[in-house]
Formats: C-alpha cells, sequence, structure tokens
C-alpha cells in the first residue's frame, strides 16, 4: 500500500501509512494537513519527531495536536523541557540512541547533525526506512568562509555521512536540506548524502530561498548510478503530497 508523504513548511513533513502517523520537524502548517489527517483518522496513532530546538523545526503547538489519539514524542534531548509536562509519552534522544517496540513495530535510531540536535533513521516493521536530515548538512559558504572553516565543514559532514552508510547503506525516503542561502554548493551534501546512500526517493527541505534553484536537479552532479536508483521530488508548497 502506498505511503503518502506531505510538505508542511520548511522540514515538516507528514508521512502516512495505512496504521500510523508520523510528523516530523513540525514547525508551521499553514494547509492544517496535520490536523486534518487527525481529524479524519481518529483511532490512527501518531508520532511526533524533532530533530533539534531551532525554532523553524520544534514548535511547542505539537503538544497540543492529536490529543485524543495514542501518540509518542521522540525529541532530541536539546530540546528545552519547560513546556514539557511528566505525564508526557517521550523518548529522548542523543546521537547512537536506538529506540525499539514504537507502535506499529517502530525503530528509531538517531545520527549526528553538523547543527543542533540529531538525524533520525525510522524503520518501519516492513523493513520500509525513513531517513530524516533534521540541520544535518555540509554547512558553509564560499563566499565568506575561510579555506580552514571549509574543510572542517567538509570533513565533520562526511564523518557522519560515512558512518550512517556504515549502518544504513539503503533508505527508502530521504528529507535532506538544499539550504541557497549557500549559493553554488547548496546542493553540495545532498549529493554526498546520494552518493554515499542508496535513496529510493529523496526530498529536498530547508530551501530558505528559492525552492526553483534548489529543485534544479538537472545542475546537480550526480553519478548515472544515483540517477538511475533514486527518484526527485521538489514538495515546496505547505499541503503539496506524493505517494511512493
Amino acid at each position: 500500500m502506498a505511503t503518502k508523504i506531505t510538505f508542511l513548511d520548511n522540514s515538516g513533513f507528514l508521512v502516512e501509512f495505512p496504521k500510523i502517523f508520523l510528523v516530523f520537524d513540525y514547525y508551521r502548517d499553514p494547509a492544517h494537513d496535520v490536523v486534518k489527517a487527525l481529524e479524519h483518522h481518529p483511532d490512527k496513532p501518531v508520532i511526533f519527531f524533532v530533530t533539534h530546538n531551532h525554532a523553524d523545526h520544534f514548535n511547542t503547538d505539537i503538544f497540543n495536536l492529536g490529543q485524543s489519539h495514542r501518540r509518542l514524542f521522540v525529541l532530541s534531548n536539546d530540546i528545552p523541557t519547560r513546556e514539557i509536562h511528566d505525564d508526557m509519552p517521550i523518548d529522548w534522544m542523543s546521537a547512537g540512541d536506538v529506540i525499539e517496540g514504537l507502535p506499529e513495530g517502530i525503530k528509531v535510531q538517531a545520527f549526528g547533525s553538523t547543527d543542533a540536535g540529531v538525524s533520525y533513521l525510522v524503520t518501519m516493521a516492513d523493513g520500509f526506512k525513513i531517513f530524516h536530515a533534521g540541520d544535518l548538512n555540509c554547512w558553509h559558504w564560499d563566499e565568506e568562509s575561510t579555506s580552514r572553516e571549509i574543510a572542517k565543514a567538509k570533513e565533520s559532514f562526511s564523518v557522519i555521512v560515512n558512518r550512517i552508510a556504515s549502518e544504513v547503506p539503503d533508505v527508502d525516503v530521504a528529507f535532506f536540506p538544499v539550504d541557497v542561502r549557500q549559493g553554488a554548493n547548496c546542493a553540495a551534501g545532498a549529493e554526498e548524502f546520494l552518493s554515499a546512500i542508496n535513496v529510493k526517493y529523496f526530498f529536498p527541505m530547508h530551501f530558505k530561498g528559492s525552492y526553483e534553484k534548489a529543485c534544479d536537479f538537472s545542475a546537480w552532479k550526480l553519478s548515472p548510478a544515483v540517477e538511475a536508483r533514486t527518484t526527485m521530488y521538489c514538495l515546496h508548497k505547505p499541503g503539496e503530497s506524493v505517494e511512493v
């Protein structure tokens, strides 16, 4: 059965499986897709994932959503606790942590980030894998960064990507930043990630500018092998969705 993926905003996505909803990095939902989905399926559980504490990835509104549902929150350990009550069903994660036995047999692994928090690998009971990078990316700006800063950024990013690839050589869905503020190198991190890991369906996110530039896949440096194995999607308008 198809998996429905809906873009919320920035790095936020709603992923709908037959028996569960997954919500990643809810920041804003102008099209109200999460509320609509939960209203239409009152018996379906929902897991909210937050990769880190940046305001464009974490909104405390998630604690008010789906209150009549079976729900769970998977949060990075840098999320502030002032909005969190002891009775909230929360699993806290740092890089290297693994959680198993979640609803519908879901397993979650937390990997590192080159910014705040973590990145997540979510494995469904049937083996379907989703990777959400959070702010894991090769963050550097050629116009502003020194050569030393660029080299350090590349090394830090490559170490994490290689670690992920060694444990998880294949994923079905990957959500990954392509931030056009980085100029000509905005897709460099995504290109390296796609080269190292076999991705079936790739979704750029965190555009921070022109989505047309972020989604100009013809300009990306992708090998024929990557082009053959990966389907690229560009969901950029809140509420846009696709079934994979």
